[in-house]
């Protein structure tokens, strides 16, 4: 949850008593600005550090001087879309697009200050920011040492906490329902070994399905096959599944809170979710009449991820929240495979697991995917009833994943059922056009060099190309401005047969005919340049004042 304001100002004042900075905090005055490769190196150095100290996260304030630790206001950013944009462009550059948990501002009587809490690297994942990883020597930015990667690093191959065994627990405190379901699952995973299973007891069964060691019950027995009041044995941490349903203003409408065994929990939570039928508007024999909203493996594959790669050490619960026309899954920790566009194109097993064994042992029982395939096949469904791309977020210790029940917008729909030819990844980079989310550099390169997108950063459009083979035109007109000299040419004209025109006025004259991609202020400063060429070329003078200018031609 995010820190309120009186929360916000102790924090600072402990920070601020602190006789010096230590690993995981550090000032800056940054009176008017920081550089942003700078920032950087210090988001990727208190990261490692927190690691190391075994904290939860640090601490980098701006505003504020590093000696005597004083209050002098800071100016970085001051509009609060460009504080948010903050958290993508860090993103962007660091390992497993780590970003800020949060950006605060407090506005202290001696001048703003601004700070960020950094998360602590994952266990086992060294943080680097641009390809480097940083550390801190005292109070001084260096480069992480190697000793320190490779403690960090170790924490991975060390510590398994779903392999733990719980030494109070036994076979009893299993539920027969569950292990029954799991002889099912692990029968229909592996065909050439059922006439062995029915003659196998449930121990044996247990440890050749890698759910127990040696007869031992482990954490991750009890969080999938564990009776309801076996939870206990893992305490503090948490095998709950909450579904949460809400109406078109995000007001709950229901809710229930699933726990253990989850393997059965899993059907429970799917026979909750109202997946309705769709219907799609009829174009030929384009579209079907209709379509279930979501895809029933899509709604398993996402819940089973959450269980696998839940942290269970941050002792939450994994939420399942439906809304109208959206499923939103998330789960406690960082994305280990790094970036989600990295899972979809090399769609192979990753490497690392944060529960090695539960992962291994939901695999056993045909919950999971672990050979690799299972986001990728969420994104092509998706593709293939021409609906939007899931969304990730993954920022604030969190896996948040979205996945979208209908067309976001029509002509996008014909642009996938009619263009076979676009990869998987260019339909994943068109589809953040879409939605108005960042492009990379490298993607907008790519949209660019094969005519995809138009228009200027941040604001890309559909390009023609796309445009011609789907109907978009009309669309594409409003996003293409018009030449400049069409625009010089209408205020002169305006200001000749009306002598003279006010701000306002050319405002209201240019204002629908500049293309939808500009912002308000985008708008205002187009139409002031253009003001100002005119002058320049003494065109137009200024018979008002400067605060309230009124044009007309020069004679």
């Amino acid at each position: 949850m995010p820190m309120t304001i009186a929360e916000l100002k102790h924090t600072l004042d402990s920070l601020r008593n602190l006789t010096a900075e230590n690993e995981i905090v550090e000032f800056k005055e940054a009176k008017t600005g920081y550089d942003f490769t700078k920032l950087g190196k210090y988001f990727s150095a208190l990261s490692n550090e927190a690691n190391l100290k075994g904290k939860p996260y640090a601490w980098l304030v701006f505003g504020v001087e590093n000696k005597k630790h004083s209050i002098v206001g800071s100016q970085f950013r001051q509009q609060r879309k460009d504080l948010d944009s903050l958290k993508s462009e860090i993103a962007n550059k660091t390992t497993n697009r780590i970003t800020f948990i949060e950006i605060y501002e407090l506005n202290e009587p001696d001048g703003r200050v601004v700070m960020f809490q950094i998360p602590a690297a994952p266990k086992g994942f060294p943080i680097a920011f641009d390809g480097h990883y940083y550390g801190r020597d005292d109070e001084e930015l260096s480069p992480l040492n190697l000793e320190e990667i490779e403690r960090i690093r170790a924490q991975a191959t060390t510590e398994d906490w779903s392999a733990a065994l719980v030494p109070d627990a036994t076979i009893d405190d299993l539920d027969e329902e569950a292990i029954a379901l799991a002889r099912k699952n692990f029968k229909n995973k592996f065909p050439e070994k059922a006439s062995e299973v029915e003659v196998w007891d449930n121990i044996t069964f247990l440890n050749k399905a890698k759910i127990t060691i040696k007869g031992k019950i482990t954490r991750t027995a009890i969080i999938l096959l564990g009776k309801e009041e076996s939870e206990h044995f893992i305490n503090p941490a948490e095998a709950k599944v909450r579904w949460l349903l809400k109406d078109a203003q995000g007001n709950d409408k229901d809710y229930a809170i699933f726990g253990c065994p989850l393997i059965l929990a899993v059907d429970k939570v799917y026979a909750k979710i109202r997946n309705l039928k769709y219907r799609y508007i009829k174009d030929g024999t384009l579209f079907p009449d209709e379509v279930n909203q979501y895809e029933p493996y899509s709604i398993r594959e996402a819940l089973n991820n959450c269980i696998a790669h839940q942290d269970y050490t941050k002792h939450g619960r994994i939420n399942v929240v439906e809304m109208d026309d959206q499923l939103i899954f998330t789960n406690l920790g960082s994305f280990i495979p790094g970036s989600v566009e990295k899972v979809v194109k090399e769609d192979a097993p990753e490497e690392h697991y944060r529960n090695r064994f539960l992962a291994s042992a939901m695999f056993n029982l045909k919950m999971v995917d672990t050979a690799g395939g299972g986001i990728k096949k969420i994104f092509n469904y998706q593709r293939e009833r021409f609906f939007p791309m899931p969304d990730y977020d993954l920022s604030g210790g969190k896996v948040k994943v979205t996945i979208s029940g209908k067309i976001l917008d029509m002509e996008y729909a014909r642009l996938l059922a009619r263009n076979k030819d676009l990869t998987l990844e260019e339909i994943i980079m068109l589809d953040k056009v879409q939605k108005k989310q960042i492009l990379t550099e490298f993607e907008e390169k790519h949209l660019k060099s094969k005519k995809l997108i138009e228009g200027r950063k941040p604001n890309y459009y559909i390009g023609l190309k796309v445009v011609e083979k789907t109907g978009q035109k009309a669309a594409y007109s409003k996003n293409k401005a018009f030449d400049k000299s069409y625009y010089l040419d209408l205020i002169e004209k305006a200001i000749r047969e009306h002598t003279s025109l006010e701000r306002s006025d050319v405002d209201e004259l240019l204002w629908n005919k500049l293309p939808d991609w500009m912002d308000e202020k985008q708008k205002k400063n187009k139409i002031g340049n253009l003001l100002s060429e005119l002058r320049m070329k003494e065109k137009i003078q200024n018979t008002g004042s400067f605060s309230k200018p009124k044009w007309s031609l020069k004679k």
